[in-house]
């Protein structure tokens, strides 16, 4: 499974891929607003500096929600580097988006899905992520782990190429979850990912090792 992290956080950024295990990067206009990105200029940079630090796919979102502006947003996007994967919103006009860049060579990530029949559309329309969000599905007493299974079997089912990419990753059983039934992709906040490293055994195990050293010398 591939880890992508989920911020538009450059120390973030540089500490997942320092890490040894980042496979890539997702934003969105409310993370460039969080770390103080605005104005387009600005956004583009930005894209360009995370594309600097990491070696994968990074996902850029484009604002417009008519058919038109999604093409010249996702044109623009898509040439800044050869990691931006343009991100589609999961409505009419995006899904029509999406089966344009995927006839142009411009690859896609359709977001805010949160059902099965949006990811089949996602995949038909050529799509090559789709990303549900599954934290989001668990707030409103909805089981988001189940529409990941739901969405693996269809694809299953057809031989869509398209990659499941879990989003809105909450904790670290999310994402150990989502690795047993069977997610292409997580895209988390780097606090989940440094969090699957922590066992109190562990602790425990290495400070007795460093003891029982420290006797012998």
């Amino acid at each position: 499974m591939k880890f992508f992290i989920d911020t538009a956080n450059l120390d973030q950024i540089k500490e997942a891929q320092d890490l040894g295990i980042l496979d890539g990067v997702t934003t969105n206009p409310s993370l460039m607003a969080k770390e103080g990105i605005t104005g387009k200029k600005n956004i583009l940079d930005h894209y360009k500096k995370i594309c600097d630090i990491v070696d994968g796919d990074v996902s850029a979102e484009v604002i417009a929600t008519d058919y038109k502006g999604m093409i010249n947003e996702g044109k623009e996007l898509s040439s800044l580097h050869k990691q931006i994967v343009v991100k589609v919103p999961m409505i009419k006009e995006g899904i029509k988006a999406t089966r344009y860049f995927s006839d142009n060579g411009i690859r896609t990530n359709v977001t805010l899905v949160f059902s099965p029949g949006q990811a089949l559309l996602a995949a038909k329309a050529g799509a090559n992520y789709v990303s549900p969000f599954i934290g989001r599905l668990d707030d409103v007493s909805t089981d988001g782990l189940a529409l990941i299974s739901e969405i693996r079997e269809i694809y299953d089912n057809y031989g869509f190429s398209t990659e499941i990419l879990a989003a809105s990753i909450r904790h670290t059983m999310h994402i150990v979850d989502c690795s047993k039934i069977g997610a292409d992709v997580i895209t988390t906040p780097l606090k989940s990912i440094l969090d699957l490293l922590k066992h109190p055994l562990t602790d425990i195990g290495l400070e007795n090792f460093l003891k029982d050293y420290k006797k012998g010398n």
